[in-house]
Formats: structure tokens, C-alpha cells, sequence
């Protein structure tokens, strides 16, 4: 199952975010694709804002991760621009993040290789001139339910 969407800006960007996080619950795992410049942060701070958050929703892209402990869930916002080798997220206990009460939001999924969790939806997002063009597919009956959702 796929949905596709076109964005104007960025402002529509945060808002599918915000859209997209009144249809999940956990557990579920986001896999973002997209080059530099996509859209990618810009979508996760439109879910983690969804959920609440009014703080700063910053690139993890030196961290790796950056957790939002909210009330109802946790959330995990991963990226995985700067990994060197997939195994690094062995030793920050990537699997302790995949949890039952928890969202996973990981850009740049392809660097984490056997590592990750398998997503519920993936999310590409390309460039189209000054818009972009959003994908959103589903991979398990999680992502299903979101899609149908949306």
C-alpha cells in the first residue's frame, strides 16, 4: 500500500507530520529516505511536535539519537548520516530503543544496515523544483493501518 503527496513547503512538510503522528502508536519504526535537503528533520519535527513537544526538534546527525520522552510514548529520532560503520549502533544499544512503548524515526536507514528494526512505513522524499513529492509505503500491517488512517 502506498500514498503519495506533494508538499509546497516546508510548512506542509511539519504539517503531514503533525498528521502522521495522530495515526501512530507504538511500537512502530519510520524508515526516512531522501537526499540532503529533502524534507527529513523538517517531517520528524512535525511528528514529535504532533505528539506534544514544544521544545527545539534538532538533527541528531552528530549524536545519532535524540530521545523524546513524552507522556504517552517515547520517541526516538535517529540519524544515520555520519555512521562510519553500521556496527557502531551496536555499542549505543540500538536494540534497546525498539521497544513496545516506543517510535522510531530513522534517517538515513540504509547506513544502520542489519542493524534496525524492519519499518512499519518508509518514507521517501525527493525534490521537485521548489516542492517535494513524498511516498509513504507501507511494510507491515502497522503501516497499513497508518496509511489508511491518513
Amino acid at each position: 500500500m502506498i500514498k503519495k503527496i506533494q508538499l509546497q513547503n516546508p510548512d506542509a512538510t511539519v504539517k503531514l507530520g503533525g498528521q502522521l503522528a495522530k495515526t501512530l502508536t507504538p511500537p512502530c519504526v519510520i524508515y526516512l529516505i531522501g537526499d540532503l535537503g529533502a524534507g527529513k528533520t523538517t517531517l520528524s519535527r512535525g511528528i514529535i511536535q504532533g505528539f506534544g513537544f514544544n521544545g527545539a526538534v534538532k538533527s541528531p546527525t552528530y549524536t545519532l539519537v535524540e530521545p523524546y520522552q513524552l507522556e504517552e510514548v517515547n520517541i526516538y529520532h535517529f540519524d544515520l548520516y555520519r555512521l562510519a560503520d553500521p556496527e557502531e549502533l551496536e555499542y549505543i544499544g540500538i536494540r534497546e530503543y525498539f521497544d513496545n512503548n516506543s517510535i522510531s524515526i530513522i534517517e538515513w536507514p540504509e547506513k544502520g544496515a542489519q542493524w534496525l528494526a524492519e519499518p512499519d512505513l518508509i518514507v521517501n522524499m525527493t525534490h521537485d523544483n521548489e516542492q517535494r513529492l513524498v511516498e509513504i509505503s507501507a511494510k507491515s500491517s502497522i503501516g497499513e493501518l497508518i496509511i489508511n488512517k491518513l
